[in-house]
């Protein structure tokens, strides 16, 4: 009896963490803003500095969107975002659950 609630517990754990793993991390990256996103950053939670620029040689427009994979291969849901505008400002925003958002806005 006992091997049958340790074996079931380990199921449960399996199809837990495989479900995990599966969950889309897939996110909108809106730019509703009046510049030019010329880099962008999204690192897992305990990254410790930013990964590539995702948009690489890209650009996102001035009111364009982007649909990103923030998928690292970790499995880490928490991510921090950093945006590399036209003008030169930079905005951080840390502790997006990508598996739950499903778009971010930067405004003005």
């Amino acid at each position: 009896m006992k091997i049958t609630h340790i074996a079931l517990a380990i199921a449960f754990l399996a199809i837990g963490i495989s479900s995990t793993a599966a969950l889309d991390r897939r996110v909108k990256i809106n730019n509703k803003t009046s510049y030019d996103i010329i880099e962008f950053y999204a690192s897992h939670r305990d990254a410790k500095s930013w990964e590539e620029d995702i948009l690489g040689r890209d650009i996102l427009p001035a009111g364009s969107s982007v649909m990103i994979n923030i998928d690292d291969g970790t499995g880490y849901c928490v991510f921090d975002f950093k945006a590399v505008f036209s003008d030169g400002d930079e905005l951080e925003k840390y502790g997006n659950n990508v598996c739950e958002l499903a778009e971010f806005n930067y405004t003005e």
